[in-house]
């Protein structure tokens, strides 16, 4: 079997060791001034084709982000950790603001069959939004098998072993190529970009389009009506006994 090329989305989110705020104006989150950076899962995506490519499984990896122009940053990121090349799709301002997992989905798709990819490979949801859709929809525009939730990859002469984690422990499955596959917490520990490979990935080549380089229409499909902080947990109680305990949970209709 020839090696593979391999597709992997690189989203840029805000850190997740930032603490989000709400807008006053309650129409989203705070992301000016506030550090982004490549979203966890999609390390882990980029890790798992960088480590397909060591073993000679995989011959080329190119990354590709939607979003605004300092989503090259994120790009740079991927190529230094050991992207070949990279793809900027540039949206910004409302649009980027309205673009949704179906439309990232109808760009990855027609970027994988130009570019005939054999594989490709995402975080299984984004730390922003928590959808969990892109790698799904991708598959089904493709029309390839999926295989999600990943936390173990195994290449088989034209197959996929994936190890899944499902709610009830893991499941094995075997997909043929091509296929989409979505990377979960326990498939690998992403690596730490070094400062030489951080610098030759500034001469690697990143191309920017727009979606409708890819006939992709991106007017929302949704409205966002308002955003909320949580609300704030109540102070709790103490009781003195456990008899107390369920008389109170009686009168709070927790319990018959």
């Amino acid at each position: 079997m020839s090696a593979l090329r391999v597709l992997v989305g690189c989203k840029r989110v805000i850190d997740y060791a930032v603490k989000v705020r709400v807008k006053p104006d309650k129409t989203g989150v705070v992301t000016d001034g506030v550090k982004h950076s490549m979203n966890p899962f999609d390390e882990i995506a980029m890790e798992e084709a960088i480590r397909m490519k060591e073993k000679k499984l995989a011959s080329e990896i190119i990354v590709v982000s939607c979003g605004p122009s300092q989503c090259q940053e994120t790009l740079r990121t991927a190529l230094a950790m050991g992207g070949d090349r990279a793809i900027h799709v540039q949206v910004e301002g409302k649009e980027y603001e309205g673009l949704q997992p179906f439309h990232v989905s109808k760009i990855f798709a027609k970027i994988a069959q130009e570019e005939k990819v054999d594989l490709v490979v995402l975080g299984k949801q984004a730390i922003d939004d928590d959808c969990n859709q892109t790698g799904q929809m991708t598959a089904a525009i493709l029309d390839w098998p999926q295989a999600t939730f990943a936390s173990k990859v195994e290449i088989d002469s034209g197959s996929l072993k994936v190890t899944r984690e499902i709610d009830g422990g893991l499941e094995n499955i075997k997909v043929k190529l091509p296929a989409v596959v979505t990377t979960d917490l326990r498939l690998n520990e992403p690596r730490y970009a070094t400062l030489p490979n951080i610098m030759k990935a500034k001469k690697k080549p990143l191309t920017v389009k727009k979606p409708s380089d890819y006939a992709v229409d991106i007017s929302p499909r949704q409205e966002v009506l308002s955003v909320e902080d949580p609300p704030v947990r109540e102070a709790g109680q103490k009781v003195e006994s456990v008899e107390q305990l369920v008389q109170k949970l009686r009168d709070a209709g927790l319990v018959a």
